[in-house]
């Protein structure tokens, strides 16, 4: 029991913290829904093709653009659930947060997996308002895709954790973040399937391949129409291990980089 007060307590302070942050919710929203209306409707009048199946745009749409736009969701909230971090640092909730008696890797997956639980309630946000775009993938998808969701969330709030954990000055957050989150997102899969990525140049389609993100969206992606991508899903669950771990070292103050000069 106490266990599971000290993760309700974390938990509920994520979710009234987004809760009364409600331009969070509305810019988490607002930036995939930019992309899918302005930028994928660009992109049909370019190739000059028409949304309606089954021609190759209405695929486009749906199977990649609308799959890649939830995982840029779960990386956004990601590095914000980090700043949050570097926040709390600043203010001494962390350091109050970290002395309690409760093991750290307890500590951090209880902020880690409240932060996925934000996230997860803005992807099917957009999903609700993509399906008024004649987005409708199967209706059990929407269900299918949670574990995918829970998983990728888990693997790019560790990063974010990851990274927050060596920043540490808030202003410095920035210039760090979009030096990861751009670069992740657009040498992705999010957008553009990856067998093209070949044609146009076979460096970017190596690092397309190596990129953790790519295995998220595609993880994302097969779920949302009832299919499992393996490979993906032990990409996901190994970077995962790997950034957790990486974190829990690093948040030591005897041993990562956060420890008191």
């Amino acid at each position: 029991m106490r266990w599971l007060t000290v993760f309700l307590g974390i938990a509920s302070r994520e979710l009234l913290r987004f809760t009364h942050q409600r331009e969070r919710f509305f810019a988490a929203l607002v930036r995939p829904l930019v992309w899918l209306f302005i930028f994928a409707a660009g992109f049909r009048a370019v190739l000059g093709l028409s949304i309606t199946p089954p021609y190759q745009t209405y695929v486009l749409y749906e199977v990649y653009i609308v799959p890649g736009l939830c995982g840029m969701i779960q990386l956004f909230n990601g590095m914000q659930s980090s700043l949050s971090m570097v926040y709390d640092r600043e203010t001494g909730a962390m350091r109050t947060l970290l002395v309690s008696p409760f093991p750290r890797w307890f500590l951090l997956g209880s902020k880690l997996v409240a932060g996925v639980l934000v996230s997860v309630i803005q992807v099917y946000a957009f999903l609700a308002v993509a399906w008024f775009w004649d987005v409708r993938p199967p209706a059990v998808g929407y269900l299918a895709v949670l574990p995918a969701l829970m998983l990728s969330g888990v693997m790019l709030g560790s990063l974010g954790l990851l990274i927050s954990s060596t920043i540490r000055q808030l202003e410095n957050f920035a210039g760090v973040m979009n030096f990861v989150i751009f670069p992740m997102f657009f040498a992705s899969t999010a957008l553009y399937p990856l067998w093209r990525m070949r044609d146009a140049s076979p460096l970017l389609h190596d690092i397309c391949a190596f990129n953790p993100f790519s295995h998220a969206v595609e993880l994302i992606r097969f779920a949302l129409y009832l299919k499992l991508e393996p490979v993906a899903l032990a990409v996901v669950l190994v970077c995962t291990a790997i950034f957790f771990g990486a974190t829990v070292f690093m948040y030591n103050p005897e041993k990562g980089l956060w420890r008191r000069r």
